[in-house]
């Protein structure tokens, strides 16, 4: 069965993988902010890792589980997806990624209230309790820094899950992919996940942040202000515009180079 009908449980696949997976992430970090949890930054990492890898088995053999925007665009332009599904994926990401918002703050609200009260208005904390749902950088990097981080740290998941999902690769196990993928998250993390939160994907962060602005918190999620007092241009974007040229960047690398070296062997 073909067409938008034919396509809908594809669609809600999607939803649902990337619904779990950051369901998950953004449940661990409330617990970290809000509960008092004694979580690292290797923790916070890995349980975002697992997080992915529940998202990646849980929707893979019908969607792809591509979870994030910068995947979808990505293997659009250079592996062959139909371009035709970018923009229902792309919606159902962002979607998933605000009803997840949505539900941790439902699940963790009396927590959450009281921390409202107890900031009492404060701005910069309670754009502090913001950075549950979305990514903020560090308070030392600028816009600029923190985009190129972006970019990058996207760049080399993409092209890692380029070489993860090639059937032409045999290095990896196909069965592992999932779980291969989930430690790369974990990895990029823990090296770099203390100058932005790691974001590589728009609908990790701007359904959340979405979500966040719709709740009360205002235009200072969107800006990142006053955490980030320093920031030239508003910081929603860029985790929303760095993973896609990122991830489009890991990807021509990974084709040219790694791909390009397989076919001829073959």
């Amino acid at each position: 069965m073909g067409g938008a009908k034919g396509n809908f449980g594809i669609y809600l696949s999607e939803f649902l993988g990337t619904f779990v997976f950051l369901l998950c992430g953004i449940g661990c970090v409330a617990g970290l902010k809000l509960a008092g949890a004694s979580f690292g930054q290797w923790e916070v990492s890995i349980t975002w890792g697992i997080a992915v890898a529940m998202g990646v088995y849980l929707c893979g053999g019908a969607s792809g589980a591509h979870l994030n925007p910068s995947v979808t665009i990505a293997l659009a332009l250079f592996a062959g997806f139909d371009k035709r599904k970018i923009v229902p994926y792309i919606i159902v990401q962002f979607f998933a990624g605000f009803c997840a918002a949505a539900a941790v703050y439902v699940l963790y609200m009396g927590l959450f209230d009281a921390s409202i009260a107890a900031v009492n208005g404060d701005r910069a904390q309670m754009t502090a309790l913001a950075g549950i749902f979305c990514t903020f950088p560090h308070p030392r990097i600028t816009f600029f820094e923190a985009f190129l981080v972006e970019l990058v740290i996207t760049a080399v998941l993409m092209c890692l899950i380029m070489a993860l999902g090639d059937e032409s690769n045999t290095a990896p196990r196909a069965r592992l992919g999932g779980l291969l993928v989930g430690l790369l998250v974990a990895l990029i993390g823990a090296c770099f996940g203390p100058l932005t939160g790691f974001a590589m994907n728009a609908a990790r962060d701007f359904g959340p942040r979405l979500f966040a602005f719709f709740a009360g918190w205002g235009s200072d999620v969107m800006t990142g202000y006053p955490l980030n007092a320093d920031l030239s241009l508003p910081y929603f974007l860029v985790p929303l515009i760095a993973p896609v040229i990122g991830a489009c960047l890991g990807a021509a690398v990974y084709q040219k180079v790694i791909a390009g070296a397989l076919r001829q062997q073959n």
